[in-house]
Order: C-alpha cells, then sequence, then structure tokens
C-alpha cells in the first residue's frame, strides 16, 4: 500500500510516458489549466551528427536502450526500445495509418481471429482527423479502396514521388493494383501544384524512417507535443525519472503514489489521475510490478490478462533489385493494401506493403555476408544500394493469450511469443509481390531480406509495433481496461499506449494510439471538470 505524498508532489494528472500515448495526451491536457506531470525514464536525444549514421543507428544501435530481456527459454535479447522524451516515435518512420473499418470488427484469419474491438471506426474517426493534423500528416483521403471514410482531408498534400517510385506507381497501377501515397507526418513545404516537396525543414529526406531527426524535421511526440505542451505553465516534465510502481490506498481502488527512482533517489508522486504510457512491455511490466495485497497478480489484473496477448505484427522488411537505378531520396511515399483483406487470390488477409526508407551501402554491407552469394559478383555494394528499391510487408499478429509478458523473481522481464503465429499470410503476401518483380521493373529473382533494419530482421526483439497487453474491453472478466481505458478494477487509473489494442490490425499502430489518446484526453477532461 502507500504512505502519503506531499502536497507540493501531487498534481491532478500524472502521465508515465512521453511518447505517441503519453506526449499526445498531455499535449491534450496542457491548455486546460491543470496541474500535469510528465515522468520520462530518459532525457532529450542528443542532437548530433551520428543520428544520421546508418552505423551508429542500425549498426551498432547506438541509441538503443542498454537492457536485456529474456525469451521464452530464459536467453536474453536486446529489445527493440528506446527511452527518450518522445518515447519510440523519434525512431518510427512516422507512416500514420487509420486502421480499416473492418479491422474494428472480428475478422478469421488463416492463423485463427482477429476479435473485435468494443468501440467502432465511426466513433474514432473524429480523432483520428484531429491525430492527423496535429502531427502534419501528408497524404490524400479516398485513394486507398480499403481505407474508411474521413470527414476531413489531410491537413497537407501527399509527398510527390521521385521518378522511379512514381514508375513502380504507374506499373502497379498497369497490374490492376491500387498504389497510394503513404500518409506521413514530416515538416515539409508545398509546390506550386500543391504537392509536398523536400526543400523544407527536413532537409535529410532519406533519414526519416528508423533515424532520430536531427533537425526536428520528423512529427515525432516530442516535437508536436511534449514541447508545446511545456510552454504551459501548468505543465512540467521530470526526465531520468524511472517509474517502479505504483502504490494504492488500503482498499486498492485508487492509486496514490507513482513511486519513481530519480539518479538513484526514490520520490513518490501523487495525482487525481494516473495515466500509463510505457509502451505495451513495459506498461504490464508496472502494473504486475505494483502487485499488493488487493491486486495479488498485479494492479488492474483481476482477470489474468494483464501481460497477455502481446501482437507486434508479421512484419518482412524486403530489398528489391530495381534494373534502372533508384536514385530517390526520399522513398517513403507510396503503399498498396490490395491484399490487406480475403482476395481471389486467398481467402484470408495477407497484409499491406509500403516503403522503407533507402538502403544505404552501409547498411547493406553490414549484413552482406548472410546473402552475398545471391547477388551477381558484379554488383558492388554501392552499386547495389544505388539499385535498391525497399519494401516493408505487414501482416496481422493475432493476440494469443500465450504471448505473454511476465516478471521472474528478480523483476527481470520475460517475452514468451509464438514467431510462427498467423505468419502464412504475410508469407503469401511476399509470393504475390516476388511474381511480380519482372512487370515492375526489378531483377525476378532479388527479392532479399533487409535483415539490417531493426537489428538483425524481425526476430522476438523487434518490438516497434508492441500492442495489447492491457486490452480494453467491456467485459471485466476478459479486459482490465473499460472503454475509456479506465482500468475496470481501480478508480483513477487509465492507459494510453498501444496496450489497450485487442487487436492491431496490419498498419502502424501509432496514429491509432494517438487518436486514442486524444478521445480518452476528452474523458479524462470532462472528469475533472
Amino acid at each position: 500500500m502507500s504512505v502519503s505524498v506531499p502536497s507540493d508532489r501531487h498534481y491532478d494528472v500524472i502521465v508515465i510516458g512521453t511518447g505517441a500515448g503519453g506526449g499526445t495526451f498531455a499535449h491534450r491536457l496542457a491548455p486546460s489549466g491543470k496541474r500535469v506531470l510528465m515522468l520520462e525514464r530518459g532525457g532529450y536525444l542528443p542532437r548530433e551528427r551520428d543520428n544520421w549514421s546508418s552505423t551508429e543507428v542500425f549498426v551498432k544501435g547506438k541509441y538503443r536502450a542498454p537492457e536485456f530481456w529474456y525469451d521464452r527459454h530464459g536467453r536474453e535479447f536486446p529489445p527493440e526500445v528506446n527511452y527518450y522524451v518522445g518515447g519510440n516515435t523519434k525512431f518510427y518512420g512516422a507512416a500514420l495509418f487509420r486502421l480499416r473499418p473492418a479491422d474494428f470488427g472480428e475478422i478469421r484469419h488463416h492463423g485463427g481471429i482477429s476479435p473485435a474491438w468494443p468501440i467502432s471506426y465511426t466513433d474514432l474517426e473524429p480523432y483520428y482527423c484531429e491525430a492527423e493534423h496535429l502531427y502534419q500528416v501528408h497524404g490524400r483521403h479516398g485513394e486507398d479502396p480499403t481505407a474508411g471514410p474521413a470527414s476531413r482531408d489531410y491537413p497537407h498534400p501527399p509527398v510527390q514521388h521521385e521518378p522511379r517510385i512514381q514508375q513502380l506507381s504507374d506499373d502497379l497501377e498497369k497490374q490492376g493494383l491500387h498504389p497510394f501515397h503513404l500518409p506521413i507526418g514530416v515538416r515539409l513545404t508545398q509546390d506550386a501544384q500543391g504537392m509536398a516537396t523536400h526543400d523544407s525543414v527536413c532537409i535529410r529526406c532519406d533519414r526519416v524512417d528508423g533515424f532520430p531527426c536531427l533537425v526536428n524535421g520528423k512529427a515525432d511526440a516530442q516535437v508536436m507535443c511534449v514541447d508545446p505542451a511545456l510552454e504551459h505553465e501548468n505543465v512540467e516534465l521530470r526526465t531520468g525519472a524511472e517509474v517502479t510502481r505504483l502504490e494504492t490506498d488500503p482498499s486498492g481502488r485508487t492509486v496514490t503514489a507513482v513511486v519513481a527512482d530519480l539518479g538513484g533517489d526514490t520520490v513518490r508522486f501523487g495525482a487525481d489521475v494516473v495515466v500509463v504510457a510505457c509502451g505495451a512491455v513495459n506498461t504490464a511490466a508496472l502494473l504486475l510490478r505494483s502487485a499488493n495485497d488487493r491486486h495479488p497478480n498485479g494492479l488492474a489484473n483481476g482477470s489474468g490478462v494483464v501481460g497477455r496477448h502481446y501482437m507486434r505484427h508479421n512484419n518482412l522488411a524486403m530489398m528489391a533489385v530495381s534494373k534502372e537505378p533508384n536514385p530517390t531520396r526520399f522513398q517513403k511515399t507510396l503503399a498498396f493494401n490490395d491484399w490487406y483483406s480475403a482476395s481471389p487470390e486467398w481467402n484470408y488477409p495477407m497484409g499491406g506493403v509500403q516503403m522503407l526508407g533507402k538502403s544505404d551501402a552501409e547498411q547493406i554491407r553490414a549484413n552482406a555476408p548472410r546473402w552475398a552469394g545471391r547477388v551477381t559478383p558484379e554488383m558492388p555494394l554501392e552499386v547495389l544500394a544505388h539499385h535498391a528499391v525497399d519494401l516493408w510487408l505487414c501482416g496481422e499478429d493475432l493476440p494469443h493469450p500465450d504471448n505473454r509478458v511476465t516478471l521472474d523473481g528478480e523483476g527481470r522481464i520475460h517475452l514468451s511469443i509464438d514467431e510462427d503465429n498467423n505468419v502464412e499470410g504475410v508469407n503469401r503476401l511476399r509470393n504475390a509481390l516476388q511474381r511480380r518483380l519482372g512487370d515492375l521493373g526489378m531483377h525476378e529473382h532479388h527479392l532479399l531480406d533487409r535483415s539490417i533494419y531493426l537489428h538483425k530482421g524481425m526476430p522476438i526483439g523487434a518490438t516497434a509495433h508492441q500492442a495489447g497487453t492491457v486490452r480494453f474491453g467491456t467485459d471485466p472478466a476478459s479486459s482490465a481496461l473499460d472503454t475509456d481505458c479506465k482500468a475496470h478494477e481501480l478508480d483513477n487509473l487509465y492507459v494510453v499506449d498501444t496496450s489497450f489494442f485487442p487487436s492491431i490490425g496490419a498498419v502502424n499502430p501509432s496514429l491509432t494510439a494517438i487518436a486514442n489518446a486524444l478521445r480518452v484526453g476528452d474523458h479524462v477532461l470532462e472528469r475533472l471538470g
């Protein structure tokens, strides 16, 4: 249970984490005048030349958190997590998709069932619009036939394709497919025709996907939400504050203290409302670590679902080899979802395809020994990089209850997942794409694993799209949160990162987390009066 917190450390709202969920939530509350405290275990990411170094970011993992988690066999692995103001959005590719309307309902996959959400696309749609405007998304609604209706257009026109990607778009259309401009949150200018161009704040557009942005040209949570929120006198930020547990009153119904380690000192903070947004794994770990007599299995865990149903997408990062050079600087402008749902090619969903940031020779060289023999010896790595066309294939992971986060006796995080969960769809997606390479101006047999992306591919440590460990729902017996993302069992505890997802769809989860944080923010504002 809890000891008292001094009045000068008591706030209206405490937000734990400053990423897509936490940073956006704090931004929503900032103009209200309520005292808001953000707690972030990291600091501000240093702005330095290494921000744009492939070797430092991808090969050496300079900015990755220096910690290890453990798999179900007890083997340690380095997770893809970054503890900085702005959270993992400092490194995300800023692809800001809405879930499809069908994703909010039950979907039958080859590997099982993707469950329905307790809210609908219609409920979230106004907040999707606000999220797109807040994060300055460039795109054009109506191009993607699988997307839902939008009540407002994007705030900015799409980023124009450079010539090789425009040719790819044209070739995809000739194949009867439906490419569209990828919705992306970057700070660009417009040309005379209203298309977004690259002469802007973001002067190194080839360093958006997976890199921190040296010039703050990427619409991440720090730039778009945390820093603007701190302009309000009622909002505070404590960096280097790792929250270790939450304490409750004797009834177990109210969180009365947020316990944080600040440079080796244990400090307690109190708030009328506590909002957790540490990322799906760390949020679950915090709730499990906060077990007490009233909550012996962890806070909000009377249903036993906290830590379960972990999802992270079934992803493949691929590199096709163009017959013609690909001098594209900003490659992340195109996507297509023709196989997102069941299609004539297969009775089950496969997933979506989008462009990745452009490979360079350093990224390829770091992993070349794995597949060097599959590339013609006449093509040096620098030439190969100049012909690379990089693709991201994304299939839906399913929320199996045994895919879960647990803690051992020493409090270390264990992550158990079935890496073969519903992978048939994304494998078929790769095959469907590979069959078309020749018609897309690519070498027909060169579709290579770009496994340098996310540190050697998509093994258990690829946690960039983590979700689902504190799911919301209407039934307290099968969910931890209600539809407002408040814990069923506690009166003042909310979760606003991707932990609340009951399913993950096959698109990047960030925009849904942002939109939901705005939605829950409105609810908390109403609660606080």
